[in-house]
């Protein structure tokens, strides 16, 4: 069993974007009237990491103006949000399962049904419109930011325009669905629509909110819709001196409930020799197949079997 880290920040009350401006609830899109790329930031694709909230409230309370193109900010899985408990936060991560697994076209347009796949389904027009797409996320283990950037080589080039942070990773999917940022033209070299997703740090230290903020402005200075004069005045952090990319060899996937780690591991730890042992799951034991292996963001909140539990990776 995972145990729960200290709650540092709180979850900001979002009632005030219900409404939004475009039908659908807790989305907003802010429209320049100027030629311009389609940009989004994503929070809440998981109810309890709640630190890309409290970066969009903030973007949304000193109106953010897109100067060009236009702006969508979107809460996502609110209905997980809604039930946060302090005693139980990692309850509200999702309804019925995990909202960034569903977003293959066999599933948004297939008869199943859960809560969120009906939110997806509401979002898709959004996401499918975005040339420039962020997903706020966080960690359950204490671990300095990653940026995901899914399959795709474009994504390491916008991370590098974004500037943070010093981690950049490359992996291979989850096996169980397709998440937001490899969806249609994301992941296809040919398309120059082009999303990343940022882990901002453990799901409740003070860190991880001020990481969310900077990661979204500097997004923004990126995509070139927002003024300077805007984003500058509100940077919390200082970029890192180098970014490095972390290409994922493989997932380490949970076979059975009696899966454990070797070691007391948070992530971004380095397996200096190959043949180490990782973890153990029944007979089986993962190992380091080579020097310096890095360990990608492993985690036993939410064992069972077919869940990632680690990906490998080496520094490019």
């Amino acid at each position: 069993m995972a145990e729960n880290h200290p709650i540092e920040i709180s979850p900001p009350d979002i009632s005030a974007y219900r409404e939004g401006n475009t039908g659908v609830e807790y989305v907003s899109v802010l429209d320049s009237g100027e030629p311009g790329p389609s940009v989004m930031i994503q929070a809440l694709t998981h109810g309890n990491e709640f630190c890309g909230a409290i970066a969009m409230d903030a973007l949304l309370r000193d109106g953010v103006r897109p100067h060009k193109g236009k702006l969508t900010l979107a809460f996502a899985n609110v209905a997980a949000y809604a039930r946060f408990d302090f005693d139980d936060p990692n309850r509200s991560r999702f309804i019925d399962e995990d909202y960034n697994r569903v977003w293959g076209d066999d599933q948004l347009k297939g008869a199943r049904d859960s809560a969120e796949l009906r939110r997806a389904r509401e979002l898709v027009r959004f996401v499918d419109e975005a040339d420039l797409l962020l997903d706020l996320h966080s960690m359950h283990e204490p671990c300095r930011p990653i940026m995901v950037c899914a399959k795709s080589e474009k994504s390491v080039a916008l991370a590098s325009r974004i500037g943070v942070p010093g981690d950049l990773l490359i992996d291979t999917g989850h096996p169980a669905g397709l998440r937001m940022i490899e969806r249609g033209g994301f992941c296809d070299p040919a398309s120059p629509r082009t999303a990343v997703l940022i882990e901002c740090g453990q799901h409740w230290e003070w860190s991880s909110a001020d990481v969310a903020l900077d990661t979204a402005l500097r997004f923004l200075r990126a995509s070139g819709i927002v003024a300077e004069e805007f984003i500058a005045p509100r940077l919390r952090l200082q970029p890192p001196a180098v970014q490095r990319v972390i290409r994922v060899t493989e997932p380490v996937v949970a076979q059975s409930m009696n899966f454990r780690f070797a070691g007391n591991f948070t992530g971004l730890e380095v397996i200096a020799r190959a043949g180490t042992p990782i973890a153990y799951d029944g007979e089986r034991t993962w190992s380091a197949h080579y020097d310096d292996c890095v360990l990608v963001m492993p985690s036993m909140a939410h064992l069972k079997p077919g869940t990632t539990m680690v990906r490998l990776g080496r520094y490019a």
